[in-house]
């Protein structure tokens, strides 16, 4: 039996969680390629939201 319809809705709800996360990461000034670990089981947003809270971004302001 072909899962079709269940590997669709995976790749379809994949590409609603990756697209915004390159949009982030290329506003971010980092490279976009990190926005695949989305697709890691379990602990794939977690590295992603943990990288861009504490990595310093290159686009954000410098006050000094």
């Amino acid at each position: 039996m072909l899962m079709v319809p269940e590997i669709l809705q995976v790749v379809i709800v994949g590409l609603m969680i990756l697209i915004p996360t390159i949009l982030i990461y290329k506003k971010a000034g980092l490279n976009p390629a990190w926005a695949a670990l989305v697709f890691l089981p379990g602990f794939g947003l977690l590295i992603i939201f943990l990288q861009l809270a504490f990595l310093p971004w290159p686009n954000a302001k410098q006050e000094r």
